[in-house]
């Protein structure tokens, strides 16, 4: 896969590369330049929005509970097995 430098110095990632490395926009990327090459990765100090709060949220009681007090209570399970006959 090629790009070009435009006049202003930017490139253009192509759409491979940015599937297979998971680049959104504003997604921190470094350049690396190792014998007469430059590299381009995903920075590994930044880490993605969600994951950022993933399990910071800290909950006085189970997620059930909370849900059925703003959804209200769920309708019961309708059983969905005959019953045995003896």
């Amino acid at each position: 896969m090629k790009s070009r430098i435009s006049p202003k110095g930017q490139i253009t990632v192509p759409v491979a590369v940015r599937e297979q490395l998971g680049l959104v926009p504003g997604t921190a990327i470094e350049f690396l330049v190792r014998e007469g090459e430059a590299v381009l990765r995903k920075d590994r100090q930044t880490r993605e929005p969600v994951d950022r709060v993933y399990g910071t949220l800290a909950l006085p009681r189970g997620v059930d509970p909370l849900i059925d007090e703003m959804r209200g209570p769920r309708p019961a399970r309708a059983r969905t097995r005959k019953a045995r006959s003896k």
